[in-house]
């Protein structure tokens, strides 16, 4: 995207100027020798505009890609509004043999102090040396994509992963460091083949009586991630709604909107058909319930998913 003028760095979406990917890179020299760019054509809308049917094309490109010998890894460019769902979308569908960037920037290439092309080129480099993965890269550090998250509106290190932190950083000369190695993906999902099921959120907050909940059963959700209060509570109003939800058939779960730690299965919850969170995003849980769904999975499996994604063991079931 393009700002309106030197230090438009809030209201850049409104000029409606969004630039392809040669446009982008053309003119830029990122000082990366032996390093040669094929651009791929994708998409150009606000990544506040990105749908599920964007990411089922988007991971069929990157598979595409990745079987290709002659390329070393895939770069995408991606507004941040929405870059770690994308990111984990691709983790969670596609097995990568190839290292895969997200990278984005927090202000438009053509404004005062933008981190467009340096993200870029560190992203680019990271491609060039990272191990086969998934990730998203920005201010200089490379993040695992299940982990990563956006925490500030407009400051430059806007990416963080508040629970185990970056893998690593890509240096001034664009050397990547890693200093730790990215956990494999538990398991790949295939992309959904038909119509892709409804999976939303709810918030839990003080007073909140359940309307939300109640209104997405009605909706026919078919799945509902409610973000509780740390560590995992809803309001008393809002588990009402929730039982009335497992009732009707939808897939319940209980997350957190804490940024740190897990759900983990809990007795209370099994005992109403409700399903431990685990330790990932509520976006991102949305994500893998919605795939889990797609593929017909059962409620034990989809709990089994959300703790082994989101770091924590499956809990045992009594036979």
């Amino acid at each position: 995207m393009e700002g309106a003028h030197p230090f438009d760095w809030v209201d850049y979406g409104d000029t409606g100027r969004i630039n392809p990917v040669d446009k982008i890179v053309r003119g830029m020299n990122l000082g990366l020798d032996g390093v040669d760019l094929e651009l791929v054509p994708f998409r150009m809308l606000p990544s506040t505009g990105i749908s599920v049917d964007d990411w089922i094309e988007l991971a069929g490109v990157v598979m595409a890609l990745d079987a290709q010998a002659n390329i070393a890894g895939v770069v995408i460019t991606h507004g941040t509004a929405t870059l770690e769902e994308t990111a984990f979308f691709i983790e969670a569908t596609c097995h990568v043999t190839k290292p895969v960037i997200l990278s984005g920037a927090q202000r438009p290439p053509n404004t005062a102090a933008s981190d467009a092309m340096v993200n870029l080129r560190s992203a680019v480099s990271a491609a060039t040396q990272a191990p086969a993965g998934v990730y998203a890269c920005m201010n200089g550090q490379l993040f695992a994509a299940s982990d990563v998250t956006k925490t500030s509106n407009f400051a430059l290190d806007a990416f963080e992963a508040p629970e185990f932190g970056p893998l690593g950083r890509v240096d001034a000369d664009g050397g990547l460091f890693m200093a730790r190695a990215p956990i494999p993906a538990p398991k790949v999902l295939d992309l959904p083949a038909g119509a892709v099921p409804r999976v939303d959120i709810a918030l839990s907050y003080a007073g909140s009586d359940g309307t939300a909940i109640r209104a997405l059963t009605s909706a026919r959700a078919e799945g509902i991630i409610v973000a509780g209060m740390p560590p995992g509570r809803a309001a008393p109003g809002d588990r009402a709604a929730m039982l009335e939800a497992v009732a009707a058939g939808v897939v319940v779960v209980q997350s957190s909107r804490a940024t740190r730690g897990g759900v983990p299965v809990q007795p209370y919850n099994r005992a109403d058909g409700i399903l431990g969170g685990g330790g990932l995003s509520v976006q991102k849980a949305r994500i893998l319930v919605l795939l889990a769904l797609a593929s017909n999975s059962d409620r034990d499996a989809i709990e089994d998913l959300l703790q082994t994604w989101g770091r924590l063991p499956p809990t045992p079931r009594k036979t």
